[in-house]
Protein backbone atom coordinates (compact mmCIF):
# COMPACT_ATOMS: atom_id res chain seq x y z
CA UNK A 1 0.00 0.00 0.00
CA UNK A 2 0.86 3.39 -0.76
CA UNK A 3 2.38 5.60 1.90
CA UNK A 4 -0.03 8.85 1.92
CA UNK A 5 1.23 10.72 4.82
CA UNK A 6 2.63 14.46 4.25
CA UNK A 7 4.06 15.35 7.68
CA UNK A 8 4.72 19.02 7.83
CA UNK A 9 7.04 20.38 10.39
CA UNK A 10 7.16 24.36 11.39
CA UNK A 11 8.62 25.67 14.66
CA UNK A 12 5.02 26.66 15.97
CA UNK A 13 1.73 27.13 14.73
CA UNK A 14 -1.40 28.57 16.51
CA UNK A 15 -4.29 30.75 15.75
CA UNK A 16 -3.46 33.71 17.84
CA UNK A 17 0.09 34.23 16.30
CA UNK A 18 -0.67 33.83 12.76
CA UNK A 19 1.82 34.62 9.62
CA UNK A 20 3.01 34.04 6.74
CA UNK A 21 4.15 30.25 7.41
CA UNK A 22 0.91 29.44 9.11
CA UNK A 23 -0.78 30.18 6.10
CA UNK A 24 1.27 28.47 3.87
CA UNK A 25 1.49 25.34 5.76
CA UNK A 26 -2.14 25.21 5.87
CA UNK A 27 -3.14 26.10 2.37
CA UNK A 28 -0.95 23.57 0.66
CA UNK A 29 -1.80 20.90 4.03
CA UNK A 30 -5.58 21.75 2.39
CA UNK A 31 -4.65 21.06 -1.15
CA UNK A 32 -2.73 17.79 -0.37
CA UNK A 33 -5.77 16.50 1.59
CA UNK A 34 -8.29 17.81 -1.58
CA UNK A 35 -5.88 15.54 -3.68
CA UNK A 36 -6.19 12.54 -1.45
CA UNK A 37 -3.49 12.81 0.78
CA UNK A 38 -3.14 12.98 4.52
CA UNK A 39 -1.40 15.96 5.42
CA UNK A 40 -0.27 15.90 9.53
CA UNK A 41 1.01 19.12 11.24
CA UNK A 42 3.58 18.42 13.91
CA UNK A 43 5.16 21.37 15.42
CA UNK A 44 6.11 22.19 19.36
CA UNK A 45 4.22 24.05 22.06
CA UNK A 46 5.41 27.46 21.42
CA UNK A 47 3.01 29.80 22.56
CA UNK A 48 0.02 26.94 22.66
CA UNK A 49 -1.77 25.45 25.23
CA UNK A 50 -3.40 22.41 23.42
CA UNK A 51 -1.33 19.46 22.50
CA UNK A 52 -3.88 18.54 19.89
CA UNK A 53 -6.19 20.46 17.51
CA UNK A 54 -7.75 20.68 14.30
CA UNK A 55 -7.45 23.84 12.30
CA UNK A 56 -9.71 23.72 8.95
CA UNK A 57 -9.81 20.15 9.25
CA UNK A 58 -5.88 19.44 9.86
CA UNK A 59 -4.81 17.92 12.74
CA UNK A 60 -2.05 19.74 14.75
CA UNK A 61 0.19 17.47 17.20
CA UNK A 62 2.43 19.70 19.27
CA UNK A 63 4.72 18.40 22.05
CA UNK A 64 6.97 19.74 24.44
CA UNK A 65 10.48 21.92 23.88
CA UNK A 66 12.89 23.49 25.85
CA UNK A 67 15.79 25.66 24.83
CA UNK A 68 19.18 24.48 25.41
CA UNK A 69 20.90 27.45 27.10
CA UNK A 70 21.53 28.67 30.88
CA UNK A 71 20.18 31.67 32.42
CA UNK A 72 16.83 32.11 30.06
CA UNK A 73 14.34 33.65 31.99
CA UNK A 74 10.57 33.77 30.92
CA UNK A 75 10.61 36.78 28.97
CA UNK A 76 13.47 35.48 26.63
CA UNK A 77 11.56 32.00 26.22
CA UNK A 78 8.39 34.16 25.34
CA UNK A 79 10.55 35.87 22.88
CA UNK A 80 11.79 33.09 21.49
CA UNK A 81 8.56 31.25 20.94
CA UNK A 82 7.86 34.21 19.04
CA UNK A 83 10.28 34.58 16.82
CA UNK A 84 13.11 32.29 15.58
CA UNK A 85 13.81 30.20 18.78
CA UNK A 86 16.18 27.40 18.11
CA UNK A 87 14.43 25.05 20.09
CA UNK A 88 15.10 20.94 20.91
CA UNK A 89 12.11 18.67 20.96
CA UNK A 90 12.95 14.91 22.16
CA UNK A 91 9.15 14.25 22.39
CA UNK A 92 8.50 15.63 18.60
CA UNK A 93 11.80 13.73 17.09
CA UNK A 94 10.20 10.82 18.76
CA UNK A 95 6.74 11.82 16.83
CA UNK A 96 8.20 11.70 14.02
CA UNK A 97 10.45 8.19 14.54
CA UNK A 98 6.50 6.45 15.02
CA UNK A 99 4.31 8.26 12.59
CA UNK A 100 3.19 5.28 10.20
CA UNK A 101 2.16 4.96 6.98
CA UNK A 102 4.79 8.49 6.17
CA UNK A 103 5.55 9.23 2.76
CA UNK A 104 7.53 12.26 3.52
CA UNK A 105 8.49 15.07 5.65
CA UNK A 106 8.50 18.66 4.98
CA UNK A 107 10.11 20.74 7.33
CA UNK A 108 9.50 24.49 7.80
CA UNK A 109 12.20 25.55 9.74
CA UNK A 110 16.27 25.03 9.94
CA UNK A 111 18.48 25.08 12.86
CA UNK A 112 17.79 22.13 15.28
CA UNK A 113 13.92 21.49 14.53
CA UNK A 114 15.24 20.75 11.12
CA UNK A 115 17.86 18.69 11.90
CA UNK A 116 15.38 16.64 13.90
CA UNK A 117 13.28 16.02 10.45
CA UNK A 118 16.66 14.74 9.15
CA UNK A 119 17.49 12.62 11.81
CA UNK A 120 14.01 11.35 11.23
CA UNK A 121 14.16 10.58 8.10
CA UNK A 122 17.36 9.25 8.17
CA UNK A 123 16.33 6.66 10.34
CA UNK A 124 13.17 5.74 8.85
CA UNK A 125 15.27 6.06 5.09
CA UNK A 126 12.26 8.23 3.75
CA UNK A 127 12.56 11.82 1.89
CA UNK A 128 12.20 15.27 3.17
CA UNK A 129 11.97 18.51 2.04
CA UNK A 130 13.09 22.18 3.14
CA UNK A 131 10.53 25.40 2.90
CA UNK A 132 12.64 28.56 3.70
CA UNK A 133 10.11 30.94 4.66
CA UNK A 134 12.11 33.05 6.54
CA UNK A 135 15.49 33.43 4.05
CA UNK A 136 18.74 32.35 5.09
CA UNK A 137 20.96 33.57 2.21
CA UNK A 138 19.19 36.82 1.61
CA UNK A 139 18.70 38.20 5.11
CA UNK A 140 19.89 41.35 6.27
CA UNK A 141 22.60 41.15 9.28
CA UNK A 142 20.62 43.85 11.43
CA UNK A 143 17.97 40.76 10.89
CA UNK A 144 20.06 38.38 12.24
CA UNK A 145 21.07 40.16 15.10
CA UNK A 146 17.55 40.80 16.08
CA UNK A 147 17.25 36.60 16.25
CA UNK A 148 19.87 36.34 18.88
CA UNK A 149 19.47 38.93 21.43
CA UNK A 150 16.99 36.63 23.58
CA UNK A 151 20.63 34.12 24.01
CA UNK A 152 23.20 36.84 23.90
CA UNK A 153 25.75 36.09 27.05
CA UNK A 154 23.77 33.04 27.30
CA UNK A 155 25.83 29.58 27.71
CA UNK A 156 24.20 27.08 25.02
CA UNK A 157 24.40 23.34 26.30
CA UNK A 158 22.22 22.11 23.05
CA UNK A 159 25.53 22.05 20.91
CA UNK A 160 25.64 18.66 21.12
CA UNK A 161 22.79 17.78 20.35
CA UNK A 162 22.54 20.37 16.99
CA UNK A 163 25.65 18.33 15.97
CA UNK A 164 23.80 14.81 16.93
CA UNK A 165 20.83 15.80 14.63
CA UNK A 166 22.99 17.46 12.17
CA UNK A 167 21.62 20.66 12.22
CA UNK A 168 24.42 22.53 10.03
CA UNK A 169 23.84 19.60 7.34
CA UNK A 170 20.13 19.81 7.27
CA UNK A 171 20.11 22.02 3.44
CA UNK A 172 23.10 19.81 2.22
CA UNK A 173 21.32 16.62 3.20
CA UNK A 174 17.85 17.60 2.03
CA UNK A 175 16.18 15.84 -1.03
CA UNK A 176 14.93 18.90 -1.94
CA UNK A 177 15.12 22.57 -0.70
CA UNK A 178 12.11 24.99 -1.39
CA UNK A 179 12.58 29.27 -1.50
CA UNK A 180 9.75 31.09 -1.66
CA UNK A 181 11.52 34.27 -3.26
CA UNK A 182 13.75 34.28 -6.29
CA UNK A 183 16.91 36.14 -5.12
CA UNK A 184 17.05 33.27 -2.27
CA UNK A 185 16.89 30.33 -4.71
CA UNK A 186 19.67 32.00 -7.17
CA UNK A 187 21.88 31.83 -3.61
CA UNK A 188 20.81 28.69 -2.84
CA UNK A 189 21.77 27.26 -5.59
CA UNK A 190 25.40 28.95 -5.76
CA UNK A 191 25.67 27.97 -1.56
CA UNK A 192 24.79 24.53 -1.77
CA UNK A 193 26.93 21.77 -3.20
CA UNK A 194 23.66 20.13 -5.16
CA UNK A 195 21.37 21.42 -7.54
CA UNK A 196 18.31 20.21 -5.67
CA UNK A 197 16.65 23.38 -5.35
CA UNK A 198 13.60 25.07 -6.44
CA UNK A 199 11.74 28.41 -6.47
CA UNK A 200 8.13 28.08 -5.55
CA UNK A 201 6.60 31.19 -4.77
CA UNK A 202 3.76 30.96 -2.10
CA UNK A 203 0.00 31.27 -2.93
CA UNK A 204 -3.69 32.86 -2.43
CA UNK A 205 -6.84 31.94 -1.89
CA UNK A 206 -8.23 34.78 -4.43
CA UNK A 207 -11.60 33.78 -3.96
CA UNK A 208 -11.64 34.52 -0.30
CA UNK A 209 -10.02 37.38 -0.61
CA UNK A 210 -12.10 39.30 -3.65
CA UNK A 211 -15.03 39.85 -1.83
CA UNK A 212 -15.11 41.94 1.76
CA UNK A 213 -17.19 44.47 3.73
CA UNK A 214 -14.64 47.26 4.03
CA UNK A 215 -17.19 49.71 4.97
CA UNK A 216 -17.95 47.47 7.77
CA UNK A 217 -14.56 47.83 8.68
CA UNK A 218 -14.21 51.68 9.22
CA UNK A 219 -17.29 51.86 11.08
CA UNK A 220 -15.93 49.06 13.49
CA UNK A 221 -12.38 50.99 13.77
CA UNK A 222 -14.42 54.36 13.92
CA UNK A 223 -12.89 55.50 9.99
CA UNK A 224 -15.12 58.14 8.25
CA UNK A 225 -15.68 56.95 4.52
CA UNK A 226 -14.29 59.91 2.97
CA UNK A 227 -11.03 59.01 4.82
CA UNK A 228 -8.20 57.85 3.05
CA UNK A 229 -7.23 54.95 4.81
CA UNK A 230 -3.50 53.15 4.49
CA UNK A 231 -3.37 49.05 6.01
CA UNK A 232 -0.24 47.47 6.90
CA UNK A 233 -0.96 44.00 7.72
CA UNK A 234 2.55 42.25 8.65
CA UNK A 235 3.87 41.16 12.68
CA UNK A 236 4.73 43.94 14.62
CA UNK A 237 8.43 43.06 14.30
CA UNK A 238 11.30 45.48 13.25
CA UNK A 239 11.74 43.39 9.76
CA UNK A 240 8.29 44.86 8.96
CA UNK A 241 9.75 48.36 9.48
CA UNK A 242 5.92 49.91 10.39
CA UNK A 243 8.74 52.71 12.17
CA UNK A 244 9.42 53.82 8.60
CA UNK A 245 5.48 53.39 7.66
CA UNK A 246 5.04 55.89 10.20
CA UNK A 247 7.64 58.29 9.58
CA UNK A 248 6.40 58.48 6.32
CA UNK A 249 2.99 59.17 7.72
CA UNK A 250 3.81 62.21 9.51
CA UNK A 251 5.49 63.66 5.95
CA UNK A 252 2.39 62.44 4.26
CA UNK A 253 -0.43 64.30 6.60
CA UNK A 254 0.02 67.61 6.27
CA UNK A 255 -1.56 67.11 3.06
CA UNK A 256 -4.28 64.42 3.72
CA UNK A 257 -5.13 66.07 7.00
CA UNK A 258 -8.25 62.85 6.73
CA UNK A 259 -5.70 59.90 6.16
CA UNK A 260 -5.74 57.24 8.96
CA UNK A 261 -3.28 54.28 9.11
CA UNK A 262 -4.27 51.03 10.56
CA UNK A 263 -1.29 48.88 11.16
CA UNK A 264 -2.65 45.23 12.17
CA UNK A 265 -0.38 42.08 13.09
CA UNK A 266 0.71 40.06 16.10
CA UNK A 267 3.38 41.48 18.14
CA UNK A 268 6.87 39.31 17.78
CA UNK A 269 8.75 41.44 19.54
CA UNK A 270 6.89 43.72 22.03
CA UNK A 271 9.69 45.85 22.22
CA UNK A 272 9.03 47.45 18.75
CA UNK A 273 5.69 47.85 19.11
CA UNK A 274 6.46 50.21 22.92
CA UNK A 275 8.30 52.17 20.14
CA UNK A 276 5.68 52.59 17.53
CA UNK A 277 2.90 53.66 20.61
CA UNK A 278 6.06 55.99 22.06
CA UNK A 279 6.61 57.51 18.38
CA UNK A 280 2.36 57.94 18.09
CA UNK A 281 2.14 59.88 21.24
CA UNK A 282 5.43 62.18 20.22
CA UNK A 283 3.86 63.17 16.86
CA UNK A 284 0.69 63.27 18.42
CA UNK A 285 -0.75 60.72 15.79
CA UNK A 286 -3.16 59.10 18.51
CA UNK A 287 -6.05 60.31 16.53
CA UNK A 288 -4.93 59.43 12.96
CA UNK A 289 -3.09 55.80 13.81
CA UNK A 290 -4.95 52.34 15.16
CA UNK A 291 -2.36 49.70 15.66
CA UNK A 292 -4.68 46.33 15.78
CA UNK A 293 -2.73 42.90 17.96
CA UNK A 294 -3.64 41.03 14.83
CA UNK A 295 -7.23 39.65 13.53
CA UNK A 296 -7.60 35.87 13.38
CA UNK A 297 -6.61 34.63 10.04
CA UNK A 298 -10.46 32.89 9.77
CA UNK A 299 -11.59 36.37 10.74
CA UNK A 300 -14.07 38.31 8.22
CA UNK A 301 -12.57 41.62 9.78
CA UNK A 302 -8.87 40.23 8.11
CA UNK A 303 -10.04 40.37 4.45
CA UNK A 304 -12.70 43.49 5.57
CA UNK A 305 -9.36 45.31 6.35
CA UNK A 306 -8.10 44.75 3.11
CA UNK A 307 -11.34 46.10 1.50
CA UNK A 308 -11.22 48.67 3.60
CA UNK A 309 -7.78 50.28 2.59
CA UNK A 310 -7.41 52.69 -0.29
CA UNK A 311 -3.74 51.84 -0.09
CA UNK A 312 -1.79 48.55 1.09
CA UNK A 313 1.77 49.37 2.53
CA UNK A 314 4.49 46.44 3.02
CA UNK A 315 6.93 49.01 4.12
CA UNK A 316 9.87 45.16 5.38
CA UNK A 317 13.47 45.85 5.41
CA UNK A 318 13.57 41.86 4.64
CA UNK A 319 10.97 39.93 3.05
CA UNK A 320 11.65 36.78 1.23
CA UNK A 321 8.03 36.79 -0.33
CA UNK A 322 5.13 38.64 0.94
CA UNK A 323 2.04 36.90 0.78
CA UNK A 324 -0.05 40.13 2.41
CA UNK A 325 0.72 41.27 -1.38
CA UNK A 326 -1.25 38.59 -2.89
CA UNK A 327 -4.25 38.74 -0.69
CA UNK A 328 -4.05 42.56 -1.17
CA UNK A 329 -3.96 42.00 -5.04
CA UNK A 330 -7.13 39.80 -4.73
CA UNK A 331 -9.09 42.76 -2.86
CA UNK A 332 -8.23 44.89 -5.77
CA UNK A 333 -5.91 46.92 -3.26
CA UNK A 334 -3.22 49.16 -4.95
CA UNK A 335 -0.12 48.33 -3.43
CA UNK A 336 2.86 49.88 -2.20
CA UNK A 337 6.04 47.63 -0.90
CA UNK A 338 9.97 47.89 -0.52
CA UNK A 339 11.82 47.18 -3.10
CA UNK A 340 13.47 43.91 -1.33
CA UNK A 341 14.14 40.49 -1.18
CA UNK A 342 11.46 38.64 -3.23
CA UNK A 343 9.30 41.64 -3.45
CA UNK A 344 11.64 42.44 -6.56
CA UNK A 345 10.25 39.70 -8.61
CA UNK A 346 6.90 39.60 -7.06
CA UNK A 347 5.95 43.28 -8.18
CA UNK A 348 6.01 44.71 -11.18
CA UNK A 349 7.34 48.47 -10.55
CA UNK A 350 4.37 51.00 -11.84
CA UNK A 351 2.06 47.96 -13.21
CA UNK A 352 1.55 45.71 -10.46
CA UNK A 353 2.56 48.27 -7.20
CA UNK A 354 4.64 50.69 -6.53
CA UNK A 355 8.24 50.33 -5.18
CA UNK A 356 10.31 52.66 -2.00
CA UNK A 357 14.15 52.09 -1.13
CA UNK A 358 13.32 51.20 2.88
CA UNK A 359 17.41 51.67 3.27
CA UNK A 360 17.76 55.02 1.42
CA UNK A 361 18.57 58.35 3.56
CA UNK A 362 15.44 59.64 2.08
CA UNK A 363 13.26 56.69 2.49
CA UNK A 364 10.71 58.34 4.42
CA UNK A 365 9.94 61.19 1.65
CA UNK A 366 10.21 58.10 -0.82
CA UNK A 367 7.10 56.46 0.32
CA UNK A 368 5.60 59.69 1.15
CA UNK A 369 5.88 60.56 -2.14
CA UNK A 370 4.01 57.27 -3.45
CA UNK A 371 1.50 58.05 -0.92
CA UNK A 372 0.46 61.33 -2.23
CA UNK A 373 0.40 59.65 -5.94
CA UNK A 374 -2.18 57.20 -4.54
CA UNK A 375 -4.39 59.88 -2.90
CA UNK A 376 -4.23 62.50 -5.29
CA UNK A 377 -5.14 59.73 -8.41
CA UNK A 378 -7.94 57.60 -7.46
CA UNK A 379 -7.49 56.17 -11.03
CA UNK A 380 -4.23 55.05 -10.37
CA UNK A 381 -5.11 52.86 -7.77
CA UNK A 382 -7.80 51.41 -9.47
CA UNK A 383 -5.52 50.52 -12.11
CA UNK A 384 -2.62 49.20 -9.91
CA UNK A 385 -5.54 46.91 -7.89
CA UNK A 386 -6.88 45.88 -11.33
CA UNK A 387 -3.70 44.75 -12.45
CA UNK A 388 -2.99 43.44 -9.27
CA UNK A 389 -5.53 41.19 -9.04
CA UNK A 390 -5.22 39.75 -12.44
CA UNK A 391 -1.69 39.09 -12.04
CA UNK A 392 -2.50 36.72 -8.73
CA UNK A 393 -5.21 34.96 -10.37
CA UNK A 394 -3.38 33.87 -13.33
CA UNK A 395 0.02 32.82 -11.41
CA UNK A 396 -0.50 32.75 -7.60
CA UNK A 397 -3.86 30.12 -6.96
CA UNK A 398 -3.03 27.87 -4.50
CA UNK A 399 -4.42 24.86 -6.91
CA UNK A 400 -1.51 25.90 -9.20
CA UNK A 401 1.01 25.96 -6.12
CA UNK A 402 0.11 22.81 -4.83
CA UNK A 403 0.57 20.74 -8.41
CA UNK A 404 4.19 22.54 -8.59
CA UNK A 405 4.80 21.32 -4.87
CA UNK A 406 3.63 17.47 -6.16
CA UNK A 407 6.28 17.81 -8.66
CA UNK A 408 8.88 18.72 -6.12
CA UNK A 409 7.61 15.81 -3.79
CA UNK A 410 8.19 13.51 -6.64
CA UNK A 411 11.69 14.55 -7.50
CA UNK A 412 13.02 14.28 -3.58
CA UNK A 413 11.22 10.94 -3.53
CA UNK A 414 13.44 9.95 -6.87
CA UNK A 415 16.58 11.23 -5.05
CA UNK A 416 15.91 9.77 -1.93
CA UNK A 417 15.56 6.35 -3.52
CA UNK A 418 18.75 6.38 -5.08
CA UNK A 419 20.85 7.61 -2.12
CA UNK A 420 19.30 3.99 -0.73
CA UNK A 421 16.34 1.43 -1.09
CA UNK A 422 13.01 1.91 0.42
CA UNK A 423 12.74 -0.38 3.64
CA UNK A 424 9.88 -3.24 2.56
Amino acid sequence: MTARTIIHVPRRFVAHEWGGTETVVLEISKQQRAAGLSPLIITSMALADRAYEEINGIAIHRYPHLYPFFGLDAAARAAMDKKGGNLLSFALLRALVKQPDVRLFHAHALKRLGGTVRTAARWRKLPYVVSLHGGIYDVPAAELSDLTKPIQGKFEWGKPFGALLGARKVLDDADHVICVGDSEAQKAKAALPHDRVSYLPNGVDCQRFTTGNGQRFRQQQGIAPEAFLIVNISRIDSQKNQLGLLEAFVRFLPGAPQARLVLIGPETQPAYGDKLRAFITTNQLAAAVTIIPGLNNESGSLVDAYHAADAFVLSSRHEPFGIVVLEAWCAGRAVIASRVGGLQALIRDGETGLFFDPDASDSADQLAAQLRLLHEDPARRQQLGAAGRAEALAHYDWSRIGARLETIYQQAEEDATRRWPRRS
